[in-house]
């Protein structure tokens, strides 16, 4: 994201943009298939409706948009109206996801993000009745000034708006790395304690009112693609989160995005004149990249499947992978025993799943298998997570 009150710099980077789509075709081809989009930011809604709509059409003229497709956007319920809505649904985007973090006066104070719950309910109502096929809200547990209290009333308004899909973050406060999180007080953070009890609510109340738990921090109404696709076991994970897309590569286009193709990853360069100056020049602006070796692939694997099956079976991954996971990853099923002892996983001679409580906590069991973070830390990571 990029902090300014200039609208006319989007113009400009749309121009820069449309360079690198050029560049990407270059390379692909033209009209590759696409059956997902993901306009995320910042916020997108910063530009106006009619720089969207041109967006839109420069990606509709070099790919090909599946039918029945997921073609989503983020907005700011604080400057979208339902015209705007409508202008968004023209442009091509059949996908919501608001950004409303609290609900409570105090919290938004705190965080400098006004938006009242009547806001962004009249703007869900609109959405629907547009014809938006899947509304997601994003909230934050974790923020300035929230209370287990508060946070409850926030959990039950939301709810009460019934969103297909609910993401549910925990707020990690960096301000050395993001500038506005300066503005915010240390001391009006909630400790650990309120923070669990938080989430446990969170939880608790999704459940009750009929959502299920898709992993992590994404919950689903039983009839959105993300759970049936959890009940089929053909859940999947990218960079956007759950998704029912499977081993689709990810091309990413714009400042500091991250992309995929096959066994590839790689990263754009994350400010602007960097950016500008790679596409200028008549190269991709990828600042840095990684080439998965053939130990990255299995862990990917074994990843993968406790994050959206819940399960590990050994045989699967020695077939794709030819290893023997009981020698080649020793280390790693030693350091789940205490997950093991908290009952949060169970070990079996030929499979490691999760129990039911254990999927709250699977982020902390994957990294156990992620070789880039050192051993020492699971404990401190586990207790960052929640």
């Amino acid at each position: 994201k990029i902090i300014t009150k200039h609208k006319e710099r989007a113009a400009d980077y749309l121009r820069y943009l449309r360079k690198e789509v050029e560049l990407h075709t270059r390379h692909l081809g033209r009209g590759q298939s696409v059956s997902q989009l993901h306009l995320g930011g910042g916020t997108p809604t910063f530009m106006r409706d009619e720089e969207l709509r041109q967006l839109m059409a420069l990606l509709r003229e070099h790919f090909e948009f599946a039918q029945g497709g997921e073609y989503a956007v983020e907005v700011d319920p604080r400057t979208v109206t339902p015209a705007r809505l409508a202008a968004l649904w023209r442009s091509g985007f059949n996908r919501l996801s608001f950004g409303v973090q609290d609900f409570d006066p105090s919290v938004q104070q705190a965080i400098h993000r006004i938006q009242p719950f009547e806001g962004v309910r009249d703007l869900m109502h609109a959405a629907r009745d547009i014809g938006f096929e899947s509304l997601n809200a994003d909230l934050i547990y974790g923020l300035p000034r929230q209370t287990p209290e508060s946070m409850a009333r926030t959990l039950a308004q939301a709810a009460s708006l019934r969103p297909d899909r609910i993401a549910l973050y925990a707020y990690a406060h960096l301000p050395q790395r993001f500038a506005p999180q300066r503005r915010i007080q240390p001391h009006e953070l909630p400790d650990a304690e309120s923070r669990l009890r938080m989430l446990s609510s969170a939880i608790a109340t999704f459940i009750a009112h009929g959502y299920s738990h898709i992993g992590m921090d994404h919950f689903a109404l039983p009839t959105d693609p993300l759970a049936v696709a959890k009940r089929q076991g053909r859940l999947h994970r990218n960079f956007q989160g759950y998704s029912t897309h499977a081993d689709a590569d990810l091309v990413a286009l714009g400042v500091s995005a991250i992309g995929r193709m096959g066994a590839v990853y790689s990263q754009n360069e994350r400010s602007l004149p960097a950016y500008m100056q790679a596409v200028s020049e008549g190269r991709l602006p990828v600042a840095r990249g990684l080439r998965a070796s053939r130990d990255d692939l299995t862990r990917r694997a074994i990843i993968m499947a406790l994050m959206c099956q819940g399960r590990v079976d050994f045989e699967s991954i020695e077939v794709s992978h030819m290893v023997d996971m009981s020698t080649s990853f020793r280390p790693e099923l030693e350091r789940l025993r205490p997950f093991r002892d908290a009952a949060l996983i169970e070990i079996e001679p030929g499979a490691i799943g999760l129990t039911p409580q254990g999927w709250y906590f699977v982020r902390a069991m994957a990294m156990v298998f992620d070789r880039y973070l050192p051993p020492q830390q699971d404990r401190v990571r586990f207790s960052r997570i929640i």
